[in-house]
Order: C-alpha cells, then sequence, then structure tokens
C-alpha cells in the first residue's frame, strides 16, 4: 500500500457553526471536509519545507531523515 493510501484520524475541535458552514463550502465544490483539509495540511507543509511535499520528505521538521542517524551507542 503506498504512503498517501493509508490514513490516520486527526480529532479536531471547532465551533459548531463554523463547522456547518465549512462543510457546505465543501459541498459547493464537490469535496469532501476530509479531502479539503487534507489539501490544507499539504499546503502548511510544502510552505513551511519551501518545496514540494513527497513520501521521502517524511521527516520531524528540523531533524535530519531517520535513516541517516545512527543507531543509538554506535558513531
Amino acid at each position: 500500500m503506498a504512503l498517501e493510501d493509508r490514513t490516520a484520524r486527526l480529532t479536531v475541535l471547532i465551533d459548531p457553526r463554523k463547522k456547518a458552514f465549512f462543510e457546505r463550502l465543501c459541498a459547493e465544490e464537490d469535496s469532501t471536509s476530509s479531502q479539503v483539509v487534507r489539501r490544507l495540511i499539504r499546503r502548511y507543509i510544502e510552505e513551511r519545507m519551501g518545496k514540494p511535499w513527497t513520501p521521502e520528505s517524511d521527516i520531524e521538521p528540523g531533524r535530519p531523515k531517520r535513516s541517516s542517524v545512527p543507531p543509538a551507542g554506535r558513531t
């Protein structure tokens, strides 16, 4: 399964009126609220990284890629 096909749950608490309005706007563009939130998150990540996000970019902000760090206790 490709990384982009996996999902994880993100719970966000917002004002019910704002949620209803957001869902109406999403429906107007024939999108689900989940699709729009995923787009917003991806855009935020890309703005912060300064480049397009790819599965290979899956690193903690400000840290080296996990594979480049030697295991603990080894140099």
